[in-house]
């Protein structure tokens, strides 16, 4: 059964940091694409990152380019959302989410060619 799990969220003031994880069980995650999305109360899911199979490519939202980096560690099947400074407008539910490659990477953000989703993740930006 392929599944993602997803770690790391938690409450933190504006401008720290937090590092999420999204490990998968059941299959390889490393020949999967691997995006994250943000959703909050009332608004529609957005898209903020994504990384390609090999680790080699990679496409940020305007929103949190420069203060988020994606990556992989091939080591432990998991891929990572390292965030720094952090807004309260990034407060969220953040998912990660999975699909066999290749696919183009600018059309990542749609969430409709992804077909193995995380639990979700809240990332609370508050002082």
């Amino acid at each position: 059964q392929e599944q993602l799990v997803e770690s790391g969220g938690g409450f933190v003031q504006p401008g720290r940091s937090l590092r999420l994880s999204c490990d998968a069980s059941g299959f390889n995650l490393n020949y999967y694409a691997v995006a994250w999305f943000r959703q909050a109360p009332g608004k529609e899911r957005e898209g903020l990152a994504c990384i390609n199979g090999g680790g080699t490519r990679t496409n940020y939202a305007d929103s949190v380019k420069g203060r988020f980096t994606i990556a992989r560690d091939n080591a432990e099947n998991t891929v990572s959302l390292q965030m720094n400074y952090l807004k309260p407008e990034d407060t969220a539910g953040f998912y990660c989410a999975a699909v066999r490659d290749p696919i183009l990477l600018g059309g990542c953000f749609a969430p409709g060619i992804y077909d193995f989703w995380g639990q979700g993740a809240q990332v609370t930006v508050s002082s």
